[in-house]
This record gives structure tokens, sequence and C-alpha cells, in this order.
């Protein structure tokens, strides 16, 4: 680790619909206020709104890369000081080691992502990313049904597949 430049690892995390692309994008812009050099990316698989932007479902955004492999991230980040990663849980488990290396070398990386799929299961590498996070915010999102807070994605189709990207017409926050 460069002992000039502490890096770290910022986990957003929770259930679909409670603001965790909102809170990437509000990190991310505070960043940029703060003259940072900022680079967002998401996985090529989330096509819901955009391909060049990450978008919430309040519709805010900032513009992005969008790439298939964590390791492609490299490619963008040697001048920059924060990094965001939206739907992290899409990526295999190689971003690990790309936001262990990263934070190594003096980074902010700031992700977002489902920590549970709509099983309750551990989402892909989100359990593990979350090990090695430095800050972690845990949000809900609001029930469906009760009105009360939610912390679980429920699926509203029958497809057995752990990734179907979707929003409102597949998931409903439980």
């Amino acid at each position: 680790m460069n002992k000039n430049k502490k890096g770290t690892i910022e986990v957003i995390c929770g259930p679909m619909f409670s603001g965790k692309t909102e809170e990437l994008i509000r990190r991310l812009v505070r960043g940029q206020i703060a003259k940072k050099n900022v680079s967002i990316f998401k996985n090529a698989v989330d096509n819901r709104y955009s391909d060049e932007y990450v978008v919430s479902h309040n519709k805010n955004k900032i513009k992005c890369q969008s790439i298939k492999d964590a390791k492609e991230i490299f490619n963008y980040s040697d001048k920059i000081d924060i990094i965001g990663i939206d739907e992290t849980q899409f990526f295999d488990s190689s971003i690990i080691d790309v936001c262990n290396n990263l934070a190594n070398k003096g980074k902010r990386v700031i992700i977002a992502g489902l920590d549970r799929d709509y099983k309750a299961i551990p989402f892909g590498p989100m359990a593990n990313l979350l090990s090695h996070a430095d800050y972690i915010k845990k949000l809900n999102a609001i029930c469906m049904v009760c009105g009360n807070q939610a912390s679980f994605s429920q699926r509203l189709i029958k497809d057995e597949n752990q990734i179907l990207v979707g929003e409102s017409e597949k998931y409903e926050a439980r």
C-alpha cells in the first residue's frame, strides 16, 4: 500500500428500491464537487434504463462506463480518485481483487449492490466484498404490502435464475 495515500472500499447494500444507486450517485457527485476525478462503472448486463448512464429508479443519472469484466476498470483507473461501481452483484468474484487492488493504490472505491437475491441468498461477490469493506451502509426499502421497512426483494414472476434484470414489473420490496 502506498503510505502517502489511504484507499477505501465503501459498500452500499440492501434490497431493490432502497436507494442504493441514489446514494452512490450522491457520493460521486460530492466527489466531483470536491474536484476529485470520478468514474463510475456498471455491468453491461444491466441495461434497464441506459447503456451510457447509471440511472436510479428516481431517474437521477450519472455518465458511466458499461463493462463486461471487472478487470476492465483498470483500463480507466490511473488518473481516477474515486471509482463507483453499480449493481456490483452482477460481477464475478474477480471484482473482489479489483476493489482491493484499487484501494491498495489509494483509490476510494464505492460500490452499490444487492446483498441478497430474491431467495435471501448472498448475491454474487457481495458477501465477500462486505467483509473487505472499510465502510458499510445497509439501506432498507418500504414494503409494498404493509408499508413498514423492507429488507428483502420479492420476485413477482416465476423464474429460477439468480440474475433476472428488472424493476417493479418483476420485483417488489417486502
